[in-house]
């Protein structure tokens, strides 16, 4: 069934049905947004006593209710100088060592950092031998992207591609996968953690990618690469501020320099993570 699952990816018209589910979602009659929210949450058994907003009638349309916010305390910040939180709920689906540049997607299958970031060799090259950490969002999860440390902006770079399923059981069979579909790779600069990149994949049906800074990065699907450069502006973001979103979900890749992180030793490939929570701390001097 995996294989036939696969198959069936390589020969659906991605871009096509991501567009048809993207204005099903940005549908604002009351009573099919209303079936499609109540639908989702029996589906995915969301749990919606974290939500800011708890019913269905509450939200404009699917959209809205998918990026829903969270309630005030939901997620506690762990906001120590030398931590990094982790950036969002979901499921870590790899994380470790850089080696030298490449990046384990699953077993059998690796990646380069210069292929993550669109061939910017120069930018690759300052995480060699760094560390990654990758997190799968699945749709019961809260769906915006938060800072795992104070960061100051320098480029952001949309990069067209593929929408695969970034799901556990595509990461196994298509090779090279989050170096291959549609992403966003935001740069930062940190005080505390020195330059680091977040990277937000696109995925089967996710209508587009935001950013706070820029709002939907993606609305027209061009096909070409775009880049913003932030150097001279101050785009200054607070450890667990609220940096962007998945318009229907993905997965987040992070980027740091070698040296950077001691990443948390209860974390293991496929535990659950929550916002806020410890992801790793800055190694003792």
């Amino acid at each position: 069934m995996n294989t036939v699952f696969i198959i069936l990816q390589h020969l659906l018209p991605q871009h096509l049905l991501s567009r048809l589910v993207g204005r099903l979602a940005e549908c604002r009659s009351p009573w099919l947004k209303n079936i499609l929210i109540s639908q989702f949450i029996r589906q995915y058994k969301v749990n919606m006593e974290e939500a800011a907003a708890d019913s269905p009638q509450d939200y404009a349309n699917f959209n809205d209710f998918f990026t829903r916010a969270l309630r005030d305390g939901a997620r506690p910040i762990d906001d120590k100088a030398e931590t990094l939180c982790c950036p969002a709920d979901g499921a870590i689906s790899q994380f470790g060592a850089i080696d030298d540049h490449h990046i384990l997607q699953a077993k059998g299958h690796r990646f380069t950092t210069t292929q993550l970031l669109a061939g910017d060799a120069a930018l690759a090259d300052r995480f060699r031998h760094g560390s990654f950490a990758n997190l799968y969002l699945s749709p019961k999860d809260y769906h915006r992207l938060h800072m795992p440390c104070a960061g100051r902006l320098q480029r952001m770079i949309y990069v067209p591609g593929a929408l695969f399923s970034v799901n556990p059981v595509t990461a196994r069979g298509v090779p090279g996968l989050f170096a291959r579909n549609e992403r966003v790779v935001c740069v930062f600069d940190s005080e505390t953690h020195g330059p680091f990149v977040m990277v937000l994949v696109g995925a089967t049906i996710v209508g587009s990618m935001a950013t706070t800074w820029h709002g939907v990065v993606n609305p027209q699907r061009t096909g070409a690469i775009a880049e913003w450069d932030y150097s001279d502006q101050p785009v200054v973001l607070e450890q667990g501020e609220e940096m962007g979103r998945f318009l229907l979900g993905s997965t987040v890749i992070m980027l740091f320099e070698k040296d950077v992180i001691e990443f948390n030793a209860d974390w293991r490939p496929e535990g659950p993570v929550r916002l806020g929570e410890v992801m790793g701390n800055r190694p003792a001097r």
